[in-house]
């Protein structure tokens, strides 16, 4: 498809049918999870499944908690502008998952939290716990707004979807699910929309496949463009994908998710198991992976189809997000239903992610701000924790309104945690008002030289101004000229490492401040801390030892003989033949 005509931008019944399918179903999992539940569920129960859930599900409730509808629409336009290096994410997908098993789900698992935040009172005090809970909040809050209207305006610019009509499906249906069924809703409608997203994104892979003439092609037309860039160990901080700043700035980001963030905990301690646990976090990384694969993919099959006339420097998109709402019109107008059906997965990403943070901000507002103050009973406990939900899932429909008025997609101890927190923002802002300049983030580049804007006859395309004539530009994307470049005097570090900066700074701090104030007098509860006997590594150690050992002879039967026999059963042990002696000498 070297000479475009804009795409066709519109609908059928088809596609809508797929698309409420995904709503009636997803809305019919919670009305089943509140009919199966009646009466027997309490606040527990609703907000962590009673702690009985298995690893399948849960792990797939894991992925689709954060592979929102961003992971659809703008990961893969992160590899068509800078390329294929952004796989080298699953790197950081692996440290933080290791981090999290080894490290955060031992201790939160045996302590039994409910709220993250828990923790903070137990190994600080309260006053931690309450900021740590406040910032969730706030945070969660403006994501989910994001989150909800993001997908619902790129949709709308590209076909005739309602803009509020998507903002207020999303939504209605998240606080309705989320309010019948609770914590075992949002997993189970989390199952379901995975297979949406997997079904929505696996159609436009094969499909621009098919059309490019294989895989093959597609990854000679990536060579071809510079996107197959996979290794880079430049290690300036400046720059926005490196090998470092993809798996140790990537990484730091992806532990706070995996390892402390309210959604991702509350799902695994519901587990029945630590091992369960385990293994629903392992599981989860396959996901995370696949997904990272997929978007790789399709970032390779945008720029293999618009290599010679790139739609956001010809104008025909208005915003870079729209880009993969373009290719499914172009692909798929022949095929009805098809186009609903990737829709209904970014919707469906947008669904997942919304649901697990009304949950979670239900959980915590329970847990954190109820609870500790007052002395409810568990019905009214739980009639409260719906009618958080549903007070939630109203606020972010109302910050998804607010977020019309700002736009944007894809970026955007007590002391340590202040001062990492106002680290971390004034670098963001900083990055902000100064933008890195092209020569760090280092955009590949693009043209419109093989651009053909004829329009169809029927084409409905309604946002973009076209062009007069043909154009013969070859740019790189952001249209960024520099006269608007950021300062000489300061230029701001990769994205990716503002997680990690904040952390540091927190951490350091927090250390500091601790040292100073006598904090090496205070003794801490071992329970509150990890220790070598919840790591998987000690478990594989002593059992590949024992097998060693058993092999070269070198394991000695008679040590401890006297210790190691007669102990194991109650009903044979030296207690009991001692007091069997003692009657036979009386």
């Amino acid at each position: 498809m070297s000479g475009h005509s804009v795409a066709a931008g519109s609908l059928v019944a088809a596609d809508y049918l797929v698309f409420a399918l995904l709503l009636v179903v997803s809305a019919a999992i919670g009305i089943f999870y509140a009919w199966v539940s009646r009466g027997q569920q309490n606040s527990r129960d609703f907000l962590t499944g009673g702690r009985r859930l298995t690893a399948l599900p849960v792990s797939m409730s894991l992925t689709a908690s954060f592979m929102s509808s961003t992971t659809l629409l703008a990961n893969p336009v992160e590899v068509y502008t800078f390329g294929a290096i952004f796989a080298l994410f699953s790197l950081s997908y692996i440290l933080s998952i290791v981090i999290t098993s080894e490290v955060f789900l031992p201790v939160f698992y045996r302590l039994s939290i409910t709220s993250t935040y828990e923790y903070l009172e137990l190994r600080f005090n309260r006053a931690t716990r309450l900021l740590g809970t406040a910032l969730f909040m706030v945070q969660t809050i403006l994501y989910t707004g994001i989150i909800i209207y993001g997908p619902a305006l790129a949709l709308s610019q590209v076909t005739h979807l309602d803009l509020w009509g998507g903002i207020i499906s999303t939504g209605v249906v998240c606080t309705f699910y989320c309010t019948l069924g609770g914590l075992k809703a949002v997993v189970w409608t989390d199952v379901f929309q995975v297979g949406i997203m997997i079904a929505g994104y696996l159609s436009v892979i094969i499909k621009c496949m098919i059309l490019k003439g294989g895989v093959a092609a597609v990854i000679s037309d990536s060579q071809q463009g510079g996107r197959i860039n996979i290794w880079d160990f430049d290690l300036n901080p400046l720059r926005r994908h490196t090998f470092w700043t993809l798996t140790f700035g990537g990484g730091a980001a992806w532990t706070a998710v995996n390892g402390i963030n309210q959604a991702q905990v509350q799902r695994y301690i519901s587990c029945k198991s630590i091992t369960h646990a385990r293994v629903a976090l392992y599981i989860n990384l396959i996901g995370l992976c696949f997904f990272l694969a997929c978007s790789v993919l399709a970032g390779m099959c945008l720029y293999s189809f618009y290599k010679n006339c790139d739609p956001w420097s010809a104008g025909l998109v208005s915003n870079p997000d729209q880009l993969m709402a373009y290719l499914v019109m172009d692909i798929f107008t022949a095929f009805p239903g098809l186009p609903g059906l990737f829709f209904a997965a970014v919707y469906s990403g947008s669904l997942s992610t919304v649901s697990s943070s009304i949950n979670a901000l239900a959980t915590v507002t329970i847990e954190d701000l109820v609870k500790p103050y007052t002395n409810m009973s568990e019905k009214h406990l739980t009639w409260l924790s719906k009618g958080m939900s549903v007070f939630y899932g109203v606020l972010c429909m109302a910050m998804a309104g607010l977020a019309s008025l700002m736009g944007g997609i894809m970026q955007g101890g007590l002391s340590g945690l202040m001062i990492g927190l106002l680290v971390a923002v004034g670098v963001c802002i900083g990055a902000l008002i100064f933008p890195s300049p092209p020569y760090m983030t280092r955009p590949l580049p693009l043209t419109t030289e093989g651009c053909n804007f004829t329009t169809q006859g029927n084409s409905n395309w309604t946002s973009a101004i076209l062009p007069a004539g043909p154009s013969t530009i070859t740019s790189a994307p952001g249209h960024i000229t520099d006269d608007i470049l950021s300062a000489d005097n300061w230029l701001p570090p990769s994205y990716l490492y503002f997680s990690l900066m904040g952390t540091v700074t927190a951490f350091t701090v927090g250390l500091f401040i601790s040292l100073v104030t006598g904090g090496r007098k205070q003794r801490v509860e071992s329970r509150l801390m990890i220790m070598k006997e919840d790591t998987t590594l000690y478990h594989m150690f002593r059992f590949f030892r024992g097998r060693v050992m058993r092999k070269t002879g070198n394991l000695d039967l008679t040590k401890n003989r006297e210790e190691k026999t007669g102990n194991t059963n109650p009903a044979f042990n030296h207690t009991e033949m001692d007091s069997k002696k003692r009657t036979i000498i009386s």
